[in-house]
Formats: C-alpha cells, sequence, structure tokens
C-alpha cells in the first residue's frame, strides 16, 4: 500500500513537472518572439537613422529646405547648372571654346558695335561652296561673286590670330581676298584701301606667305596694308572661327568686368590699329 501511494504521488510530480515544462517552453517562445520584435524595431530605427544622416537624404534637405541661405545657394547653382549646360550646348554646335565674343571698339561699325555679343563658329563646319579651297572662309571678292553675304556685307568676318601669336590680341575684321605666297597682290587690292602706286610700296607685298589680305568694315586700309600692318596675311591656322550671329548689348556685361566698357569707342588701340574685343573670358581684337 505503501509503494502504491509512492507511485501515485511519482505521476502527480511527473504531471506537474510536465505542465511546468510546458509551460516553461511557452514562455521561451514568448521571449524570443519580443526579443525579434526588438531586433527589427532597432534595425528599423536604425536604418531611418542612417537615411536621416546619409549622401541622399542630405540632398533631399537640400532641396527641400525653405532655409533663407540653402535657397540663395540652391538658386545660384541652378543658375551656374543653366549657364554651364547652355555653353556646353553653344560649343557642341559652334566646335570653338568659347564660343561667344564681346565686341570692344567700333572697326566693324555699322555691322558690328561696341558691346554686341557675337555668336563664332568654326570655319570649316557648313562652309559655303564659294569658300577658299582649304580654309572654308569666303573672302570679299569670292563673296561678291557668288552673292553670299554676312552681317551686310559680302564675304565672312573671321576671328584670328595676328601673325599667329599666342599672346597676341585676337582681331575680328572681314577676310577680303586670299593671296599665294609670294603673290604681287596690289592689282587684286582695292586701291582706296592701300594708297600706294604699285607693290614694292606696299607693306607685305609681295605676299610673305598664303593667306587672307583682311580689313575691318570702318577701317580705311587693310590690315596687312601701310597705316595699318596689323598682320601679314592670315594663314588659315590663325583662323578661330567665322562670326554667325550679332546679339545686340549682351557684351557690355563682360566688358564691364573687363573694364573695356569705361573706353571710348575705339580710343583703346587706334595707335595700334586694333580694335579690342572679349572672346568669352579672353580678351580679343577688331581693329580701327
Amino acid at each position: 500500500m505503501s509503494s502504491s501511494r509512492d507511485d501515485h504521488s511519482s505521476d502527480e510530480e511527473g504531471r506537474t513537472d510536465g505542465r511546468d515544462s510546458s509551460s516553461g517552453g511557452r514562455s521561451d517562445d514568448a521571449a524570443g518572439t519580443d526579443r525579434s520584435r526588438a531586433e527589427r524595431e532597432a534595425r528599423s530605427d536604425g536604418g531611418e537613422r542612417e537615411e536621416g544622416t546619409g549622401p541622399l537624404a542630405l540632398v533631399r534637405r537640400f532641396r527641400s529646405s525653405d532655409n533663407e541661405v540653402v535657397v540663395f545657394v540652391r538658386e545660384v547653382l541652378s543658375s551656374a547648372g543653366i549657364v554651364v549646360a547652355i555653353g556646353l550646348l553653344l560649343f557642341a554646335v559652334s566646335g570653338v571654346w568659347p564660343p561667344m565674343v564681346a565686341i570692344e571698339s567700333g572697326s566693324m561699325e555699322p555691322h558690328m558695335e561696341k558691346g554686341d555679343l557675337v555668336f563664332i563658329m568654326e570655319e570649316g563646319r557648313l562652309a559655303p561652296a564659294a569658300a577658299q579651297q582649304g580654309t572654308g572662309v569666303v573672302g570679299y571678292q569670292a563673296g561678291e561673286e557668288a552673292g553670299y553675304r554676312t552681317f551686310n556685307d559680302y564675304g565672312d568676318v573671321v576671328v584670328y590670330k595676328p601673325d599667329g601669336s599666342e599672346y597676341a590680341t585676337p582681331i575680328i575684321h572681314r577676310a577680303r581676298f586670299w593671296v599665294e605666297e609670294g603673290e604681287n597682290w596690289y592689282d587684286k587690292a582695292d586701291q582706296e584701301y592701300v594708297q600706294v602706286e604699285n607693290c614694292e610700296q606696299l607693306t607685305n607685298c609681295p605676299a610673305p606667305n598664303a593667306g587672307f589680305i583682311t580689313k575691318g568694315d570702318a577701317n580705311p586700309y587693310y590690315d596687312q596694308a601701310n597705316g595699318m600692318e596689323i598682320s601679314d596675311p592670315v594663314k588659315p591656322s590663325w583662323i578661330r572661327g567665322t562670326a554667325e550671329l550679332r546679339i545686340p548689348w549682351l557684351g557690355w556685361v563682360r566688358l564691364k568686368f573687363s573694364g573695356a566698357a569705361y573706353l571710348s569707342p575705339g580710343t583703346s588701340n587706334l595707335l595700334s590699329g586694333t580694335t579690342p574685343l572679349s572672346v568669352g573670358s579672353t580678351p580679343l581684337a577688331g581693329a580701327a
């Protein structure tokens, strides 16, 4: 009898132990669930913190901020981006950098005025049939024969480096006619623009090299003639481009920053025979 009771107690203790064990298992499952939830929340919080301090989050805050300083910086950057985009587009079209010139004086009047902004293009692009072979440039005389005009007169207006110098101020003038090396070009010239009686009296005659004889529309003489002597005949390699489009007044902004806006038209280089102009951020010259 005593053994039977002991067995019965043992059975009850086993059932009790089983219930306790089962209860303990459920408690462990609940604790695991709570830990998993806490870990997920921790990861979520950490992700939000990372997102709030990462580069993309900073960009989003910069774009949406109403802070006055941030708004000002944002507008400046936006304007600069537009200017750069326009500049790159113009460069793609023209093939010349910078693609705009600001006229500083009056050697090309009345067809170009001081303060005009002029768009230039690589001379070989869209070259007309009348262009001198291998240059892409139409001289005045060839343009007159072909009926080709730019800026209200025959021939192309070119921007060139006098004597090919990388340091001299470039010039914007109209190409008049082509000469070959050693050529007596006196007979080709308009006598009004040389004021001499023969080739021997004419500067750069015979021609020291093949190239274009050039002239400012408002100037009394050729760039290569007595009274000017700005340059030898202009070689194709000295030409930066041809003038294509004139926008009045917009060049004054550039001239103001360069200081040329304070000069009277034509006064800066009357003695040397050049009219200065600016190409982008680089000073250039036309002739006066």
